[in-house]
């Protein structure tokens, strides 16, 4: 609440980030080809979206396990995202490689 000289005037609007992290999952090393062919302009993209303030994709140990973390300012520039990652290049070409994701602020 906003108060001044003991009035109330309602909440300040808040936004809550949205953050994602998780894994890709490859199962070959066709799937990880395929991820590291599409990753750098995936990566480019994203970055340069209104409302993204970080966004990682790293190969780990396991090169088949890519780990994913992502944070949005709001829910209206992670669900752009979204949809802009689905209609892209590396949706289509991924669209079959396993993602177990968590998102946290929705």
């Amino acid at each position: 609440m906003i108060f001044d000289g003991g009035h109330t005037y309602g909440k300040l609007p808040t936004m809550t980030t949205i953050r994602l992290t998780g894994q890709l999952i490859c199962k070959s090393a066709n799937e990880v080809a395929i991820v590291m062919e599409f990753l750098p302009v995936h990566i480019e993209l994203t970055r340069a979206e209104p409302g993204c303030i970080s966004f990682e994709v790293e190969q780990g140990p396991n090169p088949l396990i890519w780990a994913v973390a992502e944070t949005f300012q709001d829910a209206e520039s992670f669900a752009l995202h979204q949809a802009r990652v689905k209609a892209s290049k590396w949706g289509r070409a991924t669209a079959g490689i396993e993602r177990n994701y968590t998102v946290i602020g929705l």
